[in-house]
């Protein structure tokens, strides 16, 4: 990736800070078109907090943590959700492509721009390879005859025309996939609430499962698990924050969302109410459904809703079909459709920030090129040329792919997560020396941006604890990464 980097930089020309007042002033036809409505805005908002994390990534932190991680993901949400203020609040105020890499860029400074940047690119460029793989093994369960890397292009081939059309597609698109990820929870919510009052979900559904087993902390706060690793919330809090990941993609939209300043703040507010419902409401009533020592690594708590429908069945046709031949298939078809999500956003928004960089200067000017639809597809091409790697990857080492694409997201979101809320410390301190009051303040400003930081920071600190170190080494590596190719670029700049 840095030997791209150097060769990229080394095209481009820096410019001066892209300011809101520099993108009103081109030619519409060169110009990002406004065509996410409201309802796009809410549903990307909600379907960038629903993913593979909450599906399936609850099974490890809940095997650490037991009913507790219940308490994590509340806390984790709120983090989440003071964040997404941070940003929205400069988004509202200058709706522009790029958002994260133009407010470092403006308030902070040039480099502070390429790195946030690039390292919002790099870091969706491998989330995009990670969802393509895992697209990969979801399809591998219904055909697993059909090769892993043949699947994974088939759906990379398909969600990149969809962007390719109008960013109106890809607003549709991502709107049915969040409905299906959100009826599922709703249905899972709805239906597991009837089995706890009913009693129909046998004798082990019971609401005091939240604490009748060692408590409602079984595993402490943070203890050693006797085989030289570590358990308890604080183990499972780094893997819990993970699966907010996503939720800065909002941040993303504004320069195409119609009426940004009514639509952001509206998505960015519902946010904190919907994690409370979708994550720690179906949380409860799924660790009430079932003792907690019953999940395994390997397995979601939404399994034991779709377990618990064993006794029923309909006639569909003149058939009986009974619920548990659906069961398996049911939870793969939404585990797909979250996945397909989380990657046509990544398409959307990578494409977004190379776009936003090029006009920066910071990428080849050729990137912020737009076809007739308004559609940068260049910067979409260069994108998922080099999100593909995934399938040559899938071809060479199958077995070892998703953990290791997934080892080398999570520097890239600490970085991104910490300068979001150092940038939006600048961004309030040149307002008010300016005496402007921004449209969409922030929540608690300055003591949730103190929070955010300690928290992150705590994070970093509890993943060198618990043996997660090599992510966290990896973040120094990456940042003089980026500052040598910003070097490459300044030196191109004093020579042009």
């Amino acid at each position: 990736m840095f030997i791209f980097l150097r060769k990229l930089t080394q095209f481009a020309i820096l410019s001066s800070a892209f300011t809101l007042k520099a993108t009103d002033t081109k030619p519409a036809a060169q110009q990002l078109r406004r065509g996410l409505q409201n309802r796009h805005i809410q549903l990307i908002a909600l379907g960038g907090a629903i993913g593979t994390g909450l599906f399936l990534g609850i099974g490890p932190a809940a095997v650490q943590a037991g009913p507790s991680v219940i308490l994590g993901y509340a806390f984790a949400g709120i983090i989440a959700f003071f964040i997404m203020r941070q940003l929205g609040e400069m988004v509202v105020e200058e709706p522009v492509s790029g958002s994260f890499s133009h407010f470092a860029y403006q308030y902070w400074g040039t480099f502070a721009g390429f790195a946030s940047g690039w390292n919002y690119w790099v870091l969706y460029i491998l989330v995009s390879m990670s969802e393509l793989t895992a697209i990969g093994m979801y399809v591998h369960f219904w055909w697993p005859g059909i090769p892993l890397w043949s699947s994974s292009l088939f759906f990379f081939i398909a969600i990149n025309a969809l962007n390719l059309s109008s960013v109106k597609v890809y607003g549709e698109a991502e709107f049915w996939f969040s409905i299906v990820k959100v009826a599922a929870i709703v249905a899972m919510i709805c239906f597991g609430t009837y089995l706890l009052i009913s009693g129909s979900g046998g004798s082990q559904a019971s609401i005091q499962n939240l604490w009748n087993d060692d408590g409602f902390f079984p595993k402490g706060l943070l203890q050693s698990d006797g085989k030289g690793g570590y358990q308890g919330l604080f183990a499972a809090i780094a893997m819990i924050m993970f699966s907010f990941g996503g939720l800065e993609l909002i941040g993303i939209t504004a320069a195409e969302a119609d009426q940004p300043e009514k639509t952001i703040p509206k998505a960015t507010n519902q946010v904190i109410y919907r994690i409370l419902i979708f994550y720690v409401g179906a949380l409860i009533i799924l660790f009430a459904l079932s003792p907690w020592r019953s999940i395994t690594t390997d397995s979601s708590p939404f399994v034991t809703v779709f377990e618990s429908l064993k006794g029923f069945q309909f006639t569909l046709l003149g058939h009986t079909v009974y619920f548990t031949s659906l069961i398996a298939n049911v939870l793969n078809l939404i585990v797909l459709t979250a996945a397909l999500s989380v990657y046509n956003s990544c398409v959307y928004s990578n494409s977004r920030m190379l776009y936003g960089l090029a006009e920066q200067g910071n990428a080849p000017k050729f990137l912020s090129s737009l076809n007739k639809n308004h559609v940068p597809v260049k910067a979409i091409l260069v994108s998922g040329g080099f999100a593909a790697v995934c399938i040559i990857i899938n071809k060479l080492i199958p077995e070892k792919a998703l953990e290791l694409l997934m080892s080398l997201v999570v520097s890239c979101l600490i970085i991104n997560w910490i300068m979001i809320t150092v940038v939006h410390f600048r961004f309030k301190r040149t307002k008010r020396e300016a005496q402007i009051k921004t449209k969409f303040p922030s929540f608690l400003y300055p003591v949730s941006n103190y929070i955010c930081l300690v928290f992150l920071v705590g994070i970093l600190t509890l993943m060198c604890i618990t043996g997660m170190w090599v992510p966290v080494a990896m973040i120094p590596v990456w940042v003089i990464c980026l500052f040598i190719c910003y070097q490459l670029v300044r030196k191109n700049k004093s020579q042009a």
